[in-house]
């Protein structure tokens, strides 16, 4: 496999922090907060749970409380006060404080060729199309086992299983996905740009990643879903068609997944931490956005959720730390952000996470061009797409092959009901929709349970073994489901 960075066809925005994301669009985001606000926003973790008077002691160091976080004991705050960081030191509950950075999703880009969509059937069936989940069902033989639900008696769905899919959204009217969307919250503020009112209930997805990843786990229409029948619930942490957020928007999304009761959560995205960054000259070993993440994704885990997410699209080797720390340096340093020390994939590496690599349609032995790798790092690989071994050989745009990509469901107000995408976040709801299915028929499953199990059952691509490319291999659902009627 080359190791290259990827530079066309699929963006390369790359995160620091929290999510993926790069650093034009973080500062372009900044600059719209500022804008509107004209106050900064940081990110507080307190050493254990919240503690009384809070409120007031942010108060005095300058500062408001915007949200507050109890189960993972953190909260947001804003302040114009220059001085805010330091009075902070001051109180001696709080763990670590930082400055919040806005960010950008780390999308791959959608393919801007309207032919390539508008030319296929609308009107029945795309499973020649699906490449993807062909192979995941083995053909479609896992639904003969599980679905993730069933219809009753008055013709209504039945869910067995819900996914919770923390994204930029769904289109909620969409055929495909209607009778699977069983409800959602929108976790972004009023304000954060003209369309946000702050309303609750407003999941619409304005970019169409969030509406892509959901099909793949459950979409049942024309396109067909990894579990046709799976409930799936969306929590919108993105905001605008330039998918940027917050730190907290998606720790929030975490910890309501996980009050909501979902089965399984699917992150389509990734941060990295290192074991030091500076930011604007103040040095952090942590930041408190990393340090309550982990504290989410453990929250998540002892509420029996199981967590799937993407290692990445970067084209890096998760062995080799410094080596991410010095492409993450290249791209940061610009901006005054500067890494340190080995820098891991946040939460894809985190205890418990299902890391997610990136397989495509021509190889069982090179993983896709742009997805990270590792053998410490990943867990299993899935379909993820790319745009062929021409492609893959040569980066000759003239080359790329679309039928290699992954077809699934698009807003159908941004133009198609339909669209192609590629990168790990695509491989990632393949293997949540597994869990799904695998929790449909199994719902006493621990996470640690689930995960061994898709582990266990994956296809054993690659290196025989263990390897770098696909962890334990590439996750198969009917395998999982045939093993567990053992």
């Amino acid at each position: 496999m080359k190791k290259v960075l990827v530079k066309t066809m699929l963006s390369v925005t790359v995160g620091f922090g929290i999510v993926a994301g790069g650093a034009a669009p973080s500062l372009a985001a900044e600059n719209q907060l500022s804008k509107s606000e004209g106050k900064s926003l940081y990110v507080i973790a307190f050493k254990n749970e919240l503690p009384k008077g809070y409120e007031e002691a942010i108060k005095k160091a300058g500062g408001r409380v915007v949200k507050a976080l109890p189960e993972v004991g953190g909260i947001e705050a804003q302040s114009d006060n220059p001085a805010f960081l330091s009075n902070l030191k001051k109180v001696p509950s709080i763990e670590v404080a930082s400055k919040e950075i806005p960010l950008a999703l780390n999308q791959p880009a959608m393919i801007q060729n309207t032919a390539q969509t508008t030319a296929l059937n609308q009107q029945g069936s795309l499973w020649e199309e699906q490449w993807d989940t062909q192979r995941v069902t083995n053909n479609g033989k896992s639904y003969e086992i599980e679905t993730g639900g069933y219809e009753n008696e008055k013709g209504e769905t039945v869910h067995k299983a819900v996914v919770g899919v923390i994204d930029t959204g769904i289109d909620p009217t969409h055929p495909d996905l209607q009778k699977n969307l069983i409800g959602g919250r929108n976790l972004v503020p009023a304000g954060m740009d003209e369309t946000e009112t702050g309303d609750p209930n407003d999941i619409v997805d304005r970019n169409g990643h969030g509406t892509h990843v959901s099909g793949i786990i459950a979409a049942n229409g024309n396109v067909k879903g990894v579990g046709p029948d799976l409930g799936i619930r969306t929590y919108r942490v993105f905001f605008s068609d330039q998918a940027l957020t917050l730190p907290s928007f998606i720790i929030d999304g975490i910890i309501e997944a996980a009050n909501d009761k979902v089965d399984v959560i699917n992150m389509s995205l990734r941060l990295y931490n290192t074991s030091k960054t500076i930011i604007e000259g103040e040095t952090y070993k942590t930041t408190a956005d990393t340090l309550l993440w982990k504290r989410a994704i453990q929250y998540a885990l002892k509420n029996d959720v199981t967590v799937v997410a993407g290692s990445g699209n970067e084209s890096l080797n998760l062995d080799d730390k410094n080596e991410v720390t010095n492409y993450l340096n290249s791209l940061y340093e610009p901006y005054g952000i500067s890494l340190k020390g080995p820098t891991t994939v946040v939460p894809a590496q985190m205890p418990g996470v299902i890391n997610v690599s990136a397989s495509n349609k021509w190889s069982k032995a090179e993983l896709a061009f742009y997805s990270n790798y590792g053998n410490s790092a990943i867990d299993v690989a899935a379909p993820g797409g790319d745009f062929g071994s021409k492609y893959a050989e040569t980066f000759d745009p003239v080359t790329a092959d679309f039928s290699n990509l992954i077809l699934s469901t698009w807003p159908t107000y941004l133009g198609t009901p339909y669209n192609y995408n590629a990168g790990t976040s695509m491989a990632t709801p393949q293997v949540a929709g597994i869990a799904g299915v695998i929790k449909a028929a199994h719902p006493e499953l621990k996470p640690s349970q689930v995960s061994a199990v898709i582990k266990q059952t994956a296809i054993d691509y690659g290196k025989p073994g263990q390897d770098a490319f696909y962890g334990s291999g590439e996750a198969n659902a009917y395998r999982a489901l045939m093993n567990l009627k053992k």
